[in-house]
């Protein structure tokens, strides 16, 4: 069974230096229809727009992003891992034991562009919408190729919980939403892309007697058909928003516009009180 040593890392300096990242008020990575520069929006980015179009409108045209949540440091020590298992035989062109296990005929595709796939930062992989100036990108963990040439997107996910590991829950339907854009890309390059990608599910084991300074996971393999059918019209309705001149709504789950209205309400009152009280 894979062994991961566990790295915790240090919140209080994190929290300390957490601001120090965080810009209210960014002023490039704007969004400009007039601009000649190609503009990314990223799949995590138009995931927001499905959340939230308030958000996603405030954070990309105004440069007022949400807080960043706390880095998942063990969920990356896994990717990183992961990856590292693959590409060994990726090297040699063999099926890693996990794909024979489940009965998967591939092996990890070996291309010269899989680590600018990777990197969702600078590179990943990508597509210029016709008549704007938007480039959507994403970044994939893996790709896995059939005898027939046909591209299998993979994706890893780490998770520690007692139940059986699956993608039923409700707010899995982003995992979901991330398979099919990566597949939609694939497709706008060119490439054949099997409708059947998979996620690599890492599941921490507590059923131990000790630590021991390692954490000891469960591997499952859960094969997902994904209908990219939604993303192209999404990308249009993302661009229209970005287009408008004024806040569109919120989205009806967002907590972060949520708080937002409930604290303006105290600010309101406070104000109020204020300004009752210095003019006694």
């Amino acid at each position: 069974m894979p062994l991961v040593r566990l790295v915790i890392p240090d919140i209080i300096n994190f929290v300390s230096v957490m601001s120090n990242y965080y810009n209210p008020n960014r002023k490039r990575n704007l969004y400009d229809q007039n601009s000649t520069e190609r503009f990314r929006l990223s799949r995590s980015k138009l995931d927001l727009f499905i959340n939230c179009p308030r958000c996603f409108y405030l954070d990309r045209k105004l440069g007022v992003a949400q807080p960043p949540g706390y880095p998942f440091s063990l969920n990356s020590a896994v990717d990183k891992l992961l990856k590292k298992e693959f590409d060994l035989h990726r090297a040699k062109g063999t099926a890693h034991p996990l794909m024979k296990t489940y009965g998967i005929k591939a092996i990890p595709l070996a291309h010269e562009k899989m680590d600018e796939w990777r990197d969702s930062l600078r590179g990943g992989i990508t597509c210029q919408i016709d008549g704007s100036n938007v480039v959507v990108t994403g970044g994939v963990d893996d790709i896995w190729v059939s005898p027939s040439g046909e591209f299998m997107i993979v994706d890893y996910k780490a998770t520690s919980k007692e139940e059986e590991v699956t993608l039923d829950a409700d707010w899995q339907k982003g995992y979901k939403r991330q398979m099919e854009i990566y597949q939609w890309l694939f497709r706008k390059n060119g490439y054949k892309v099997s409708s059947t990608g998979y996620f690599v599910y890492c599941n921490g084991n507590t059923d131990k007697q000790a630590f021991d300074g390692k954490l000891e996971f469960d591997i499952k393999i859960i094969p997902y058909d994904g209908d990219d059918s939604w993303v192209k019209k999404t990308i249009k309705e993302a661009i229209e928003c970005l287009k408008g001149e004024k806040l569109p709504d919120s989205g009806p789950e967002c907590d972060f516009c949520r708080y937002r209205k409930a604290v303006g309400v105290f600010e309101k009152s406070s104000h109020k009180s204020s300004y009752k009280s210095s003019h006694k």
